[in-house]
């Protein structure tokens, strides 16, 4: 893969990169800085990156490592009583919905997020994630429930 193929993947994945990372971060400019580390990481370990047709998945997975490594980061700096903030939606009109997917657990709402919003199969949601397809099939029932019970409140 060349520069210019590079760039082109990259710009087109940037919205769905942007809306991942903000289903782990919230803050805005933690979103920008992990899109953009996750971006430089992926131009240094293009060399590694096996198959081209994978190059956004591969790329998702990075920017995940990325977000775990922010809030790990934030984590040793920020008090235990500040929380995020999660009551400006990613700029759509879904506010319950997006409200309701803040509140599930990390690892469903990444499953949810993958699978529903951004529309991976299942399959590349679990390549994503590292788990199991059953894991990611578990996770979308629990996501699915635990989302109606959130929304009906």
């Amino acid at each position: 893969m060349d520069k210019q193929q590079f760039q082109q993947q990259v710009l087109s994945a940037e919205q769905m990169l942007y809306r991942v990372s903000k289903t782990l971060l919230f803050n805005d400019s933690d979103c920008a800085d992990a899109v953009q580390e996750a971006i430089l990481r992926a131009w240094a370990a293009l060399p590694t990156l096996r198959e081209e047709r994978y190059f956004t998945t591969w790329l998702v997975r990075i920017l995940i490592n990325e977000c775990h490594r922010i809030n790990g980061k934030k984590s040793r700096i920020v008090s235990i009583e500040a929380q995020p903030d999660r009551s400006e939606p990613p700029g759509d009109d879904n506010a319950a919905l997006y409200e309701a997917l803040c509140r599930l657990p990390e690892k469903i709402r990444m499953t949810v997020e993958l699978h529903y919003i951004e529309g991976y199969p299942v399959e590349d949601t679990a390549k994503i994630l590292g788990v199991p397809v059953g894991t990611v099939k578990s996770r979308l029932s629990s996501g699915r429930k635990q989302l109606k019970s959130l929304l009906e409140e």
